[in-house]
């Protein structure tokens, strides 16, 4: 995608004010190999490749695996590992279902938790939008429950951006404009 096409498309999607001030004057690929957010990549490849459920999955659930250590429950660290083994095809929507319902549970005792901080830390960008889909609001709660610094914010969202590259790529470079 060109520049001038690319930035209408993410008018058109409704992307955020801030993603689309970052993003002027630059190509889809330009924004892709330079963005330093995995949650802004993550919104981009699923609004372009909806229909591919299980490698925006396991994009997702790598992203959140880097703050597993932040998630209190159980379950919630088990619908990173379904959400996971889903990406790799070796687990089932149903399956994938099941642990996203079951760490559903767990997410009103950590949004409880969550309300007590003022800001939204980085695990918020980087766990919770980045579970499977059915999934976040657990992994979202768990990690929102401790509060990164900055400096660890912005580590992790190019930590998550890098792994969104690896993971998606592949399927999105055919949209690049040619250098």
């Amino acid at each position: 995608m060109e520049v001038k096409e690319f930035n209408n498309y993410l008018k058109n999607a409704d992307a955020c004010e801030r993603a689309i001030d970052w993003s002027n004057g630059k190509s889809l690929r330009e924004a892709w190999e330079q963005c330093e957010r995995g949650d802004w990549l993550l919104w981009l490849y699923s609004n372009l490749f909806p229909e591919n459920k299980r490698q925006i999955t396991l994009a997702k659930g790598l992203c959140a695996k880097t703050v597993y250590g932040l998630m209190t429950d159980k379950r919630s660290r088990d619908a990173v590992d379904v959400a996971i083994r889903f990406g790799r095809n070796e687990a089932e929507e149903k399956e994938l279902a099941a642990a996203a319902a079951s760490a559903a549970d767990a997410y009103p005792a950590a949004a409880a938790t969550a309300t007590a901080y003022a800001s939204y830390p980085a695990a918020a960008d980087a766990a919770a939008a980045y579970a499977a889909d059915a999934a976040d609001n657990a992994a979202c709660a768990a990690a929102t429950a401790a509060a990164y610094a900055a400096s660890t914010r912005i580590k992790n969202r190019k930590e998550t951006a890098d792994i969104c590259r690896e993971v998606l790529t592949e399927t999105i470079k055919h949209l690049f404009t040619p250098e």
